[in-house]
């Protein structure tokens, strides 16, 4: 089979989503002290979160294909351009695709991996994609919990849920790290956002306003991120939390003094950048502190 063919199920299943959520995940497990889990369940989970988030990725484009057709962003999307058929059956596949690896990953390694797993999808499928995207700019505030379960569904591997308080402070920074990643990313495509009707942030209260409170979550969501040090974490991650969040911090002062897209993309990226330094400051350090 060529790449060719191939390509349109890789854009369908949006691969590199699911390995970034993966890596989420293991965060949360490092975090987390009580007996680290084996490498066969560590394995389980995280296949059953690059499925889940794929069968996610795919039901996404299934959904909005009427509104990925209006934005250039999205034009060429499979279900789009007809490369794939969009039929019925491919609702079947979604369900296999996410209870199955769900099912397996509660029946082997335990209900709250599998729970969080399972939660995880479900906002992003149904409380953001089906309920709010369309209707409320809070949309992806509320949506943004997706990213949070991840995290919970690692250090559920190690310990019950609500018993440690890392992984609930690393929850709330997925949870204060989405909105300005994704309001950064709204101001670049504003244009495409107005097409499709869709009361993304930019849209309701412009750019410039925006801007602002891009900044305002950036500074809030620095300071937080800096707050797992006072309960066990190192200097590993005091590096990278800094060094990514002042970064963040710096693009988004730049996106209030001149608010256009290039720096908008560029505020979007650093906050790509910020998390993936917490995420690896996170795992390296508790490898070395032992957590």
């Amino acid at each position: 089979m060529t790449f060719g063919r191939v390509e349109p199920f890789l854009v369908l299943l949006k691969p590199r989503i699911g390995v970034a959520i993966a890596m989420t995940a293991l965060a949360g497990m490092y975090v987390a002290t009580g007996q680290p889990p084996t490498t066969s369940h560590i394995l389980l989970l995280m296949a059953a979160i690059l499925l889940s988030s794929a069968a996610v990725g795919c039901f996404n484009h299934y959904y909005d294909h009427d509104i990925d057709a209006l934005m250039q962003r999205t034009q060429q999307r499979p279900f789009v351009t007809g490369s794939l058929p969009r039929h019925p059956l491919w609702l079947l596949f979604i369900a296999v695709l996410l209870i199955v690896p769900i099912l397996l990953l509660g029946w082997i390694v335990g209900l709250w991996p599998a729970f969080f797993t399972f939660l995880g999808a479900f906002f992003y499928a149904v409380i953001y994609t089906i309920w709010l995207k369309r209707r409320t700019w809070l949309n992806i505030v509320i949506g943004g919990a997706a990213g949070s379960c991840a995290i919970l569904a690692g250090s559920t591997m190690v310990a019950p849920p609500l018993a440690q308080p890392l992984p609930l402070l690393f929850a709330l920074i997925l949870f204060l790290w989405t909105p300005p990643h994704f309001w950064s990313l709204a101001i670049t495509l504003r244009a495409d956002f107005v097409r499709a009707n869709l009361p993304m942030l930019p849209v309701i209260i412009g750019d410039q306003a925006t801007a602002y409170i891009v900044l305002g979550h950036t500074l809030l969501l620095g300071v937080v991120s800096l707050v797992p040090v006072i309960f066990g974490m190192g200097w590993v991650y005091l590096t990278a939390a800094t060094g990514g969040g002042l970064f963040f911090l710096w693009r988004s002062i730049q996106l209030v003094r001149h608010t256009d897209s290039v720096r908008a993309y560029s505020s979007f990226r650093a906050s790509l950048l910020q998390l993936g330094l917490m995420l690896a400051g996170a795992i390296v350090d508790a490898q070395i502190y032992h957590i």
